[in-house]
Protein backbone atom coordinates (compact mmCIF):
# COMPACT_ATOMS: atom_id res chain seq x y z
CA UNK A 1 0.00 0.00 0.00
CA UNK A 2 1.40 3.38 -0.97
CA UNK A 3 1.97 6.03 1.66
CA UNK A 4 -0.23 9.10 1.53
CA UNK A 5 0.64 12.48 3.05
CA UNK A 6 -2.33 13.58 5.17
CA UNK A 7 -2.76 15.57 8.36
CA UNK A 8 -2.42 13.58 11.57
CA UNK A 9 -3.44 14.11 15.18
CA UNK A 10 -4.05 17.80 15.64
CA UNK A 11 -2.11 19.90 18.10
CA UNK A 12 -2.42 22.97 15.93
CA UNK A 13 -3.19 21.90 12.35
CA UNK A 14 -1.84 18.33 12.32
CA UNK A 15 1.00 19.10 9.93
CA UNK A 16 3.87 17.83 12.08
CA UNK A 17 2.16 14.59 13.04
CA UNK A 18 1.14 14.00 9.42
CA UNK A 19 4.72 14.47 8.24
CA UNK A 20 5.99 12.28 11.08
CA UNK A 21 3.60 9.48 10.09
CA UNK A 22 4.68 9.77 6.47
CA UNK A 23 8.41 9.60 7.28
CA UNK A 24 7.99 7.08 10.16
CA UNK A 25 9.53 9.29 12.85
CA UNK A 26 8.28 10.52 16.21
CA UNK A 27 6.00 13.59 15.96
CA UNK A 28 8.01 15.31 18.68
CA UNK A 29 11.12 15.19 16.48
CA UNK A 30 9.19 16.79 13.63
CA UNK A 31 7.89 19.54 15.93
CA UNK A 32 11.42 20.24 17.17
CA UNK A 33 12.64 20.51 13.57
CA UNK A 34 9.92 23.05 12.81
CA UNK A 35 10.86 25.06 15.91
CA UNK A 36 14.50 25.06 14.79
CA UNK A 37 13.40 26.18 11.31
CA UNK A 38 11.40 29.04 12.83
CA UNK A 39 14.07 30.23 15.23
CA UNK A 40 17.11 29.51 13.08
CA UNK A 41 16.02 30.29 9.55
CA UNK A 42 12.66 32.05 9.85
CA UNK A 43 11.13 29.96 7.09
CA UNK A 44 9.38 27.43 9.35
CA UNK A 45 6.24 29.52 9.79
CA UNK A 46 5.78 29.98 6.05
CA UNK A 47 6.37 26.30 5.32
CA UNK A 48 4.02 25.25 8.13
CA UNK A 49 1.22 27.53 6.92
CA UNK A 50 1.59 26.35 3.33
CA UNK A 51 1.46 22.72 4.43
CA UNK A 52 -1.56 23.43 6.66
CA UNK A 53 -3.46 24.69 3.63
CA UNK A 54 -2.22 22.14 1.09
CA UNK A 55 -2.29 18.88 3.09
CA UNK A 56 -5.65 17.07 3.01
CA UNK A 57 -7.39 15.81 6.14
CA UNK A 58 -7.56 12.09 6.89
Amino acid sequence: MAKKLVKGEKKLFGVCSGLANYFDVDPTIMRVLFIIAVLGFGTGILIYLILAVVMPDK
